[in-house]
């Protein structure tokens, strides 16, 4: 085998080519890592947010947006009533009307953007157990209790949301009385309104959904049931889990248009390095000739030529690698369901290392094997 300095020392025959070479295996990895991000941030966030115990009780043609779901109010006390195996805690069924509205909130300083808000009574801590109370109080009317990223979504410091401050909806003031966090969730991204309170701002008198926490697995069937029967309510029941695994799907496209991106660049960035290949390979026809008639096999050879790839190739990702930690891990990516945080995992850094590996060896290969596919005598008089 040629030794592994033959390979270093060859990178550095021609500075130029190799900044070159650089640049767009930089560019590659750095897109794949920016795009694995991405779908994992969405994909965990939707993934965590939906319960296998909870159920969504929707308006029949909404099962794809609880946004545009009208059910009659009436219909939270008869799930209660009318649903066995309804989860309780201290009494209480884990049954929860709530009005879901995409609104435009503002704060007192002119700041404005769309946002989820939820109206909610106490029971909604009874359905979603995963959210607690970091600070504050229950809103009572004319109050509101945020989630701990909603900050994000307005666009400003967490201190714009802290205990005591104001948002404004519909040209209404509401105090903020707490804050909550809910374990990684959409809710995070949310405002909760007092439900009577939304209700009335939005000049709304019916329900969005009806959401209940099962506790046993067997009970959906019977949840199914009764919505079947009960024709007047006009309900559909979808499971927690479908409706947000029914949303991933959904933003799959968007997902799709990131790795398509990626693959595209790097085709690009592919095509230019293997051109760039053909063109070093081609003018170190006579050396490599020179090395197979000095005794080294052309499966040696081929090697030391991987190795030179891969070596610029590790630098390449370790740049990307660098400037991903710097631009991209720890970035907060607001879209219409919620926030989520882009996270340089060892998953997403495995998918940079192999794009890396495979640009490595894969993309070798093709301009080699020509090279060295010559009689040795024909290379050794090539010009």
């Amino acid at each position: 085998m040629l030794p592994f300095s033959y390979a270093f020392r060859n990178l550095l025959r021609e500075p130029s080519r190799l900044a070159q070479k650089l640049v767009g295996s930089t560019l590659v990895v750095f897109l794949v890592l920016a795009a694995a991000a991405f779908n994992n941030g969405m994909s965990d966030l939707l993934k965590a947010s939906g319960s296998p115990e909870n159920v969504i009780f929707l308006g029949a043609g909404s099962e794809e947006s609880v946004e545009r779901s009208e059910i009659p109010v009436q219909s939270e006390s008869m799930v209660k009533a009318g649903v066995r195996g309804i989860a309780e805690r201290a009494g209480v069924a884990a049954v929860s009307g709530e009005v879901h509205y995409n609104g435009l909130l503002a704060l007192p300083d002119g700041t404005t953007a769309q946002a989820l808000t939820r109206g909610v009574t106490p029971a909604a801590f009874e359905v979603h157990r995963q959210a607690r109370i970091l600070e504050g109080d229950w809103p009572a009317s004319g109050e509101v209790l945020v989630g701990a990223l909603a900050h994000h979504v307005l666009g400003v410091e967490q201190e714009a949301l802290a205990v005591g401050r104001e948002v404004i909806l519909e040209d209404q003031s509401f105090r903020v009385a707490g804050r909550f966090d809910a374990a990684g969730t959409v809710l995070e991204s949310e405002i909760w309104f007092n439900r009577t309170d939304l209700r009335t701002l939005i000049q709304r008198d019916s329900l969005s959904c009806v959401v209940a926490r099962l506790d046993d697995p067997s009970a959906l069937a019977r949840a199914e049931l009764f919505a079947k029967q009960r024709l007047d309510l006009e309900l559909v029941v979808v499971s927690e889990e479908e409706y947000y695994a029914n949303l991933a799907g959904f933003y799959g496209p968007i997902r799709g248009m990131t790795w398509l991106t990626a693959v595209m660049v790097g085709i690009g960035a592919v095509m230019g390095g293997l051109n760039m290949l053909y063109a070093a390979f081609a003018s170190r026809v006579r050396e490599l000739a020179t090395l197979q008639t000095l005794g080294f096999r052309r499966g040696a050879v081929l090697f030391s030529l991987i190795q030179e790839s891969l070596l610029t190739q590790t630098v390449g990702f370790l740049i990307a690698l660098t400037a991903a930690t710097f631009l991209l891990d720890g970035l907060w990516i607001q879209f219409s369901m919620g926030t989520f945080r882009m996270e340089l995992s060892p998953a997403v850094t495995l998918y940079g290392l192999l794009t890396a590996f495979l640009m490595g060896t894969a993309g070798t290969l093709p301009p080699a094997a020509r090279c060295l596919g010559l009689p040795v005598p024909v290379a050794l008089r090539a010009g």
